[in-house]
């Protein structure tokens, strides 16, 4: 799962979420900490109003909780969704030794040659989140 850290690096990033069955999402409360949570049709479900979208939790899922507006919800992107973000810039996943390398390939500017940009972390997820922080970057 990716770190906390880089979840909300790729929030600050301006990673927008649209919450979806399945997803995981961490609270941005001090007593809800090592909790995750997972959006699910039956127990989590976002909800949109004109003033927001919310993540109602229904029935007993947890007993403290009503809703929380969605801003107040930090969402862990699964190495699924990282990689679809990276979109035609992926080029490739491997391992080497205790690492997990995540290739993409970017343009300083249309029509020049593409460059290959490596992004190192033992865990997957992570270095799927170094990668898409490099594209939000260039893209801002």
């Amino acid at each position: 799962m990716i770190s906390t850290d880089l979840a909300l690096a790729l929030r600050d990033a301006g990673l927008v979420w649209h919450p979806a069955s399945g997803d995981r999402f961490q609270l941005d409360e001090p007593e809800f900490e090592a909790d995750v949570f997972t959006v699910s049709e039956m127990t989590i479900e976002p909800r949109s109003y004109p003033t927001g979208t919310i993540l109602a939790f229904n029935g007993t899922t947890e007993w403290a909780l009503d809703s929380v507006a969605l801003e107040d919800a930090l969402w862990l992107p699964r190495e699924d969704q990282l990689r679809e973000l990276l979109r035609g810039a992926f080029r490739s996943l491997h391992r080497l030794a205790d690492t997990h390398v995540v290739e993409i390939a970017l343009r300083r500017d249309q029509g020049s040659a593409e460059e290959l940009h490596r992004f190192e972390h033992p865990q997957p997820e992570d270095a799927y989140a170094l990668a898409v922080l490099a594209l939000l970057a260039r893209i801002a």
